[in-house]
């Protein structure tokens, strides 16, 4: 059985609530804080390809720096969003959770169950 790995920023309600939810379903897990081990860009591009989610779908849209930055421009390119999200973790809707080949952006946090 592949081992479930939570990508999450420990501050996040809805990051701790589904580390519960994992812990407490007693499969084995690795929380791994993203802020600490930063995501590559082909790490991201390939967990967000398996979700069947692209960039903009995981773009945290109320942060200040989303509109400092312009995102909300639908001419970028999936590239540019993906090096935004890199150089600004802060934009990465959480927490993104991956069992095997399947992958999940789990909001809210009991939809993670569906991996369990």
């Amino acid at each position: 059985m592949a081992e479930i790995t939570i990508y999450q920023k420990p501050t996040c309600s809805t990051c701790r609530e589904a580390v519960r939810l994992v812990r407490e379903s007693g499969q084995p897990f690795t929380a791994i804080n993203y802020y600490e081990q930063p995501f590559t860009k082909s790490q991201l591009k390939s967990l967000l390809k398996k979700a069947g989610l692209s960039a903009r779908d995981v773009l945290r849209t109320k942060e200040d720096l989303y509109k400092s930055l312009k995102l909300a421009d639908q001419t970028l390119s999936e590239d540019h969003l993906l090096d935004q999200m890199i150089a600004h973790p802060d934009l990465i809707q959480r927490p993104i959770v991956a069992k095997g080949e399947k992958v999940m952006l789990a909001r809210p946090a009991d939809t993670v169950t569906e991996l369990l």
